[in-house]
């Protein structure tokens, strides 16, 4: 039985520990180890977190990231580490979830304000069923004048309900990118619809 290897029965916390010591040295032939002993079951946490496939493999990603820069904070005696390394899944998977809120809800609630604007304030109702009306035609005749990419963007951003990594993700183009093309895209919108106002 090797007492360094992370499965060993004889106390699977030690091997883990010392390769804790050895990811703190920064020994990254020891983040692969620990990875190989440890990735099932942190992934199986990374799941249950964020509910997909793909987003626990993000998170997984993250969180070894995080594990290689904070090995050295790691102290046995506030916790095992396993418990410290699923703490840790957790902490990038909430952190994951919030992030993919945060872009849907930006997206939408900058849409939003690009259609807000073109509504008259004193009307008692400015959604009735003319204006509204008006407002999609303008919204329609807006959105040709977009070239195609920034079209594309901005509609599945807001009527998928798409956050910009998910785009990024599903079109395999750059975040930052994504995130230009939309906020450029936007503007493009608000100036055209207040010409419609």
């Amino acid at each position: 039985m090797n007492p360094n290897d992370p499965n060993s029965s004889a106390n699977p916390d030690h091997a883990l520990m010392a390769l804790l010591d050895r990811i703190a040295a920064q020994e990254a032939p020891a983040l692969k180890e620990l990875y190989e002993h440890t990735s099932s079951k942190l992934y199986g946490l990374a799941m249950r977190v964020v509910g997909k496939r793909e987003w626990a493999e993000d998170v997984l990603q993250e969180a070894y990231m995080t594990i290689w820069r904070s090995a050295g904070s790691y102290r046995a005696s506030l916790s095992p580490p396993l418990a410290w390394m699923g703490l840790i899944v957790r902490s990038r998977g909430l952190d994951f979830l919030r992030r993919r809120t945060a872009d849907r809800s930006n997206i939408t609630q900058e849409l939003d304000e690009v259609l807000a604007d073109t509504l008259d304030g004193d009307s008692p109702n400015p959604m009735d069923t003319a204006q509204a009306s008006q407002q999609a035609w303008a919204l329609h005749q807006c959105m040709t004048r977009l070239d195609q990419r920034q079209r594309e963007l901005v509609s599945l951003a807001y009527l998928r309900d798409l956050s910009h990594s998910e785009l990024a993700e599903q079109l395999r183009l750059p975040l930052g990118s994504v995130k230009s093309w939309i906020r450029r895209g936007l503007e493009q919108l608000r100036v055209c619809m207040a010409r419609f106002a």
